[in-house]
């Protein structure tokens, strides 16, 4: 199925304008996620809107915003209202500004966004607007409307397309000095920065995103087969901590002695192939046997049998619950 656009309207640059879809970039769907359940049943609960003081239900027709001024005192605010105040952007993409990338602190994004040509009209003035970042070696500064408010949005060519950064206000962002007032000034010597400098050394590598595991993700997803399947599910001890560092300079030193140990069998493997994410992270989980409140318990009628073998599945057959 196609990725569905979260907004459609139009990129424009002084005169230049074209259709364009905007379309997350990234997604958490294909996380494991529960329902929540009744023990006893194993039914699904599910929430309804009532009034707060005299308890009963509301249909969503009768349900308005409203700004709280006071204990129990709110404004109301309809739907036509917002329309009437709603911003050019609503519809279009207006690019105010370009800005060095370096200038944009990272605590101001947000989240990235793809945007493409709409329809079959348009690609020309999308690649003038593209190629004319892409040649200012530049960020696009524009303003779009999403759920009803306008963000900050920061252009930027990625490949064909261009990619948006949503942005926040300042008045979102938190200064730092009352967080870090509190740290103390310590004067760190040569010798220690010269030690943790080896450490770094030694874990310095590029960036490789397939490399990494999501390890909480894949054990969820080993817990559900287990308990579906049967198997019995015994605590695991508590870690074993490593006690308080006394000494910072002979922790240094140890670090340093246990990442030249670790190096040696690393320097083996150099060359094999890069390990696959670990078994069973991204798998279809199975439906759980049984129903009601059976399932809700991990039991089975029958006498446990062994879990078939995981095969990938799309992200909406993966989830459990």
């Amino acid at each position: 199925m196609a990725p569905r656009a979260n907004w459609k309207g139009f990129l424009r640059l002084s005169l230049v304008t074209c259709p364009v879809a905007l379309y997350p970039a990234t997604s958490d769907t294909e996380k494991v996620s529960f329902n929540q359940i009744n023990r006893k049943t194993g039914h699904r609960i599910k929430y309804a809107k009532v009034d707060a003081d005299t308890g009963e239900e509301v249909a969503s027709e009768d349900i308005v915003k409203g700004y709280k001024v006071d204990t129990d005192t709110y404004i109301e605010v309809t739907k036509d209202e917002l329309d009437d105040i709603a911003l050019e952007s609503t519809h279009t993409i207006e690019i105010d500004e370009f800005v060095p990338k370096t200038d944009i602190d990272n605590r101001y994004l947000i989240r990235p966004y793809y945007l493409v040509p709409d329809g079959k009209v348009g690609h020309d003035a999308f690649a003038v607007i593209r190629e004319t970042i892409r040649s200012m070696n530049k960020v696009a500064i524009g303003r779009v409307v999403l759920t009803n408010r306008e963000h900050i949005i920061a252009l930027e060519p990625l490949d064909k397309g261009l990619m948006g950064t949503l942005l926040r206000y300042p008045y979102e962002v938190r200064g730092e000095k009352e967080y870090f007032d509190g740290i103390q000034d310590v004067k760190v010597t040569k010798d220690m920065l010269d030690l943790a400098r080896h450490i770094v050394e030694k874990k310095s590598g590029s960036f490789e995103p397939e490399r990494f595991e999501d390890h909480y993700e894949a054990a969820l997803i080993d817990l559900i087969n287990k308990k579906r399947s049967g198997v019995s599910l015994t605590a695991k001890a508590a870690p074993k901590t490593a006690g308080n560092v006394i000494n910072l300079m002979d922790a240094l030193k140890r670090s340093l002695a246990g990442e030249r140990q670790s190096a040696a069998p690393a320097a083996k493997a150099k060359g094999k192939k890069p390990r696959k994410a670990a078994a069973g992270q991204r798998e279809m989980l199975l439906p759980i046997s049984g129903s009601g409140k059976r399932a809700a318990r991990g039991e089975s009628r029958q006498e446990p049998k062994k879990a078939e073998k995981p095969v990938r599945s799309s992200a909406r057959s993966k989830k459990a619950g």
